[in-house]
């Protein structure tokens, strides 16, 4: 072997050495690169996990009060929905009462709004053809216990549905069913619920 051919294969051997060299360092930088993008990987896929169960934790808190918020609404919108038939079935009922016990209602109800001085009182047709024949003295008599107070049955009749209207001057007091019935609702609810519901 001559002095060129060893120099060559020295040379080549050490190429060769080299590149085996170069290709382990390559390979275990690879080897480094894949173990820390797995490691990485790894850890974005835990976040990603946690972060979807956190959300799911979230919405499903934001169903179960949306739902219990509808729950809630649709119980209060039924019991509004029973308290307004009952109060609907307390008017009924009084409007359906017999003549005298009709009447002796509305003569508690006359005691009750009448105003000292004198005046005229109004019925719906419907009452005003039932009025029972002494009328007129039953309401002087439950007007004793007001001094000065004084009603004359009108001739005329209004539309209302039950109950009556006074009528002092310019100063009329509606006394019919559905404005006593309007200006107490929020207390017979009130105590319909109480009795209904607690």
């Amino acid at each position: 072997m001559t002095g060129l051919d060893k120099i060559l294969k020295h040379i080549e051997e050490d190429a060769v050495s080299a590149a085996d060299q170069i290709l382990a360092e390559a390979k275990q930088k690879a080897d480094e690169i894949m173990a820390d993008a797995r490691a990485e990987g790894e850890k974005m896929c835990a976040e990603i996990t946690e972060r979807s169960k956190l959300d799911v934790q979230s919405s499903l808190s934001r169903a179960e009060s949306a739902a219990n918020l509808q729950e809630k609404k649709l119980i209060l919108k039924a019991k509004q929905e029973i308290i307004g038939e009952v109060i609907i079935n307390a008017k009924a009922s009084l409007l359906s009462l017999p003549d005298k016990e009709y009447f002796d209602v509305i003569i508690k109800m006359i005691q009750k709004h009448a105003l000292a001085g004198a005046g005229y009182i109004l019925f719906s047709d419907t009452d005003y053809k039932r009025l029972p024949q002494q009328f007129d003295e039953l309401m002087k008599i439950g007007l004793s216990g007001k001094a000065g107070a004084s009603l004359t049955l009108a001739g005329e009749t209004v539309n209302i549905n039950g109950g009556f209207i006074l009528v002092y001057g310019d100063v009329e007091i509606n006394c019919s069913f559905d404005a006593l019935f309007a200006a107490a609702k929020e207390n017979l609810q009130d105590k319909v619920s109480e009795i209904l519901f607690d």
